[in-house]
């Protein structure tokens, strides 16, 4: 499939098939502990605007778009507020961390010929460079940049899927804050709750997972054993049969429009080392 040049119409959506499985994922608290990040970023706010609300009533309302959280915590002048916080997101972006296991879990399901999408509140300046460090193919991400409201609506999922051409029914929806769980319900995704995030559900208890390596469960079994017994068939000098096949999310496309364009396929360029510096 080709990539949109950046400047050209977007592509046409793709067509439903119903064989096709997508897996969507929010990213704070499920791909990534960005939680030292956020603490930094409100404290410069604290400083900076002489707001006197602690942390953790902003963290109360995680998952939601910026704008609204300002406005559930009478936040004048958010405006001003939000460059401060981002600007100090992306300074202090090297502090987050992804979680144990989610990118092999990622790619275990990218070989499983299922569609990664992620759907978050967090603008795209701070998620783009985030997500590029994860190196996995997302086929699609949709942030407030994009078109329809913001969680908890069902708007940027059910656009995920357009942009994935996959019906509700056959994604997932993993996340770890009510909005999260509201969202999907009101887009009729089935949702999976990460255990290992900052939130709890609500009723009705959904299905609740403790660690990434337990989404692959969501495979069905004559996928895992075929990726069993894939693993370790590799050229030699290659990386790791997890990471084999990977990209690394080009933050220039994106920054270009790769995001929310909406395209079927971010821009991502092949990593000539899949054991490359920098990794955990």
């Amino acid at each position: 499939m080709t990539v949109p040049a950046c400047g050209s119409p977007p592509a046409p959506a793709a067509p439903s098939d119903h064989g096709s499985r997508a897996l969507l994922l929010d990213l704070d608290g499920v791909l990534l502990d960005t939680r030292p990040v956020m603490r930094r970023a409100w404290q410069r706010v604290q400083e900076v605007h002489g707001v006197a609300l602690p942390f953790r009533d902003y963290e109360r309302h995680l998952g939601r778009e910026f704008g609204d959280i300002m406005e559930r915590l009478g936040v004048t002048d958010a405006e001003a507020v939000r460059r401060t916080y981002e600007a100090e997101s992306v300074a202090t972006a090297h502090l987050a961390e992804e979680f144990a296991g989610i990118v092999e879990t990622l790619h275990a399901f990218v070989a499983a010929d299922w569609r990664l999408g992620v759907v978050t509140s967090k603008h795209v300046d701070r998620a783009a460079p985030l997500l590029a460090r994860l190196g996995c193919p997302f086929a699609t991400i949709r942030t407030p940049a994009g078109a329809g409201r913001t969680k908890p609506a069902p708007d940027p999922l059910l656009l995920a899927l357009v942009d994935l051409g996959v019906d509700p029914a056959s994604a997932v929806y993993v996340g770890d804050m009510a909005v999260d769980q509201e969202s999907a319900a009101r887009a009729g995704v089935p949702y999976v709750h990460a255990g290992w995030g900052y939130g709890q559900p609500t009723a009705p208890a959904p299905e609740t997972v403790s660690s990434p390596r337990e989404l692959l469960s969501l495979l069905p079994a004559k996928q895992l054993a075929r990726r069993r017994q894939g693993r370790g068939r590799k050229d030699p000098g290659s990386g790791p049969p997890d990471r084999q096949g990977c990209g690394t999310l080009d933050p220039a496309g994106l920054a270009g429009g790769g995001l929310d364009a909406p395209p079927h396929l971010l821009p991502y360029r092949r990593h000539p080392d899949p054991q490359r510096p920098g990794r955990r």
